[in-house]
């Protein structure tokens, strides 16, 4: 049952914020006693003084994932036992669904209902996937000469460090937690500053219900200090990142420079919906609005560049004009809201920088503007900037908001060599009813996820990450869990 206005904002009114590190199943401060604010960018309130972590915080993090490891308490432990745990583990997120909604929308203003609808669910279900997939995972027996055997077994990596964004706080938790925790790893979080409390929270019902302590640790604070020492730490076996290109990169930096760990990223997007005459516009009209419009256009996927052919492009055009009418920002604990809150004044700012320096580059024809609700000022209206020259810093770089450019196209090549001319690859869509041409489109796009006739598909059971700078592996299915596990040869003479 969808909860009211009224209801949400009685329970945000009450719900506790956690402001502590996990280490070891236990709350703890930072070693150096440093803090950070937690700010809901929809009220501009200071909603807690978050423990922020040092070096000192990430070993004593890195050092309990590694005695949890290393004493075979959860990576040696029966298929059975970590399927069960991970299954109440489950459960009790599901019991908890509201409050970790609640925690996402009030530290990064998202709407309150796609957390509790649409985020919770997938997240939960993804560990439930994983506990599942946990007893289905074979080893092999290679081919040998007479007298010998060899058996190729997967073996859970190690320590896991795993670094997630503000835009999707529990399901990047979820993205990279879940396949770590059923290889066998145990796992340092360090969550995005902007958005902590879900993963503490998460963190403390791991350890309700029975994971080990050590399994899973949450360390709070800032990119550059808690985020660098985890990336340069020397017992980390494994960094899974989602975030920007710029930090990804950083990451790789970070392994060269310590033990040259394995570093898997999904990073940054300007994902292309390419729409064709021959398409049903009201369709592809829908379509694109929430491929760039949705989570206030703070998606690494997001369909920021709409591409379409000549012909009906004042047409859609109009109907993304029309669109717009129902994304419009306000209170993100408001089910009618159309959008919630940017994340921050820092986030809201680059985003109003990019549209006050296109200058000839584009022509704004709906939206655009900074809106100011009580009192934040950390709201932008749904736009479109129509005739977008792709060659500029709008049409080119990741605007990470609700910002949509238009490019027409005269032909099929054209189409297709604007969509993949971009230094990202994460994903695509097209919009058509010719399904030869479909076919052809997607095969030539050079992307990670390439949707017909919708944007930004997934699944747990579908792999999801990007090519180029868009980064390297792939989160979600059971692919994913590649990333957690090595492979060990044992030969037998005999």
């Amino acid at each position: 049952m969808a909860l009211s206005y009224e209801t949400w904002t009685e329970r945000a009114a009450t719900v506790s914020i956690p402001a502590h590190m996990v280490i070891d199943g236990q709350g703890a401060s930072s070693e150096t006693g440093a803090t950070f604010s937690n700010v809901n960018p929809a009220t501009g309130t200071v909603l807690a003084e978050v423990a922020s972590g040092s070096d000192a915080d990430v070993d004593r993090a890195v050092r309990s994932a590694r005695r949890c490891f290393e004493s075979g308490v959860w990576s040696r432990a029966g298929v059975a036992v970590r399927r069960a745990a991970m299954l109440a583990f489950a459960d009790l997120l599901e019991a908890h669904r509201e409050e970790l909604a609640l925690l996402d929308s009030l530290d990064m203003g998202k709407r309150v209902a796609d957390a509790h609808d649409l985020d919770l669910p997938f997240s939960i279900d993804l560990f439930r996937y994983y506990a599942e997939a946990i007893d289905k995972i074979n080893d092999e027996v290679a081919p040998t000469p007479p007298g010998s055997l060899a058996l190729v077994t997967k073996v859970p990596l190690g320590v896991v460090g795993a670094v997630v964004p503000w835009n999707y706080p529990v399901d990047m938790l979820a993205w990279k937690v879940a396949p770590a925790m059923a290889a066998g790893c145990s796992v340092v979080l360090k969550p995005a500053e902007q958005s902590p409390s879900s993963a503490i929270r998460i963190a403390e019902l791991a350890c309700e219900a029975g994971i080990p302590p050590g399994v899973l640790n949450v360390v709070t604070g800032l990119g550059e200090t808690a985020g660098r020492a985890l990336g340069l730490h020397p017992d980390v076996d494994c960094i899974a990142f989602t975030g920007s290109t710029e930090v990804g990169r950083l990451f790789l930096s970070y392994a060269g420079q310590s033990n040259g760990k394995q570093v898997w990223l999904e990073c940054g997007g300007k994902s292309a919906h390419v729409v064709f005459g021959d398409a049903d516009l009201e369709a592809a009209a829908a379509n694109t609005a929430m491929g760039i419009w949705f989570n206030q256009g703070a998606v690494c996927s997001a369909h920021s560049r709409l591409l379409v052919e000549r012909s009906v492009h004042a047409e859609m055009v109009e109907r993304l004009v029309a669109e717009a009418a129902r994304f419009q920002p306000g209170d993100p604990l408001d089910p009618a809201s159309g959008m919630g809150a940017i994340v921050s004044a820092e986030q809201t700012d680059r985003i109003m920088g990019f549209l006050s320096r296109m200058g000839a580059a584009g022509q704004i024809r709906v939206g655009g503007s900074q809106v100011t609700l009580g009192q934040s000022s950390c709201f932008v209206e749904p736009t479109v900037v129509d005739l977008v020259d792709p060659t500029s810093e709008l049409g080119r770089e990741e605007i990470f908001g609700p910002v949509l450019c238009v490019v027409p196209f005269d032909d099929e090549d054209e189409a297709i060599s604007l969509a993949n001319d971009s230094a990202y690859g994460l994903a695509a869509s097209v919009a058509t009813t010719d399904l030869g041409r479909a076919h052809r489109v997607a095969d030539r796009l050079h992307a990670g996820t390439v949707t017909v006739n919708g944007v930004d598909a997934f699944s747990a059971q579908t792999p999801f990450g990007g090519f180029k700078a868009s980064g390297f592996g792939r989160d979600l299915s059971l692919h994913a869990m590649d990333k957690y596990v090595g492979l060990k040869t044992t030969w037998i003479n005999y």
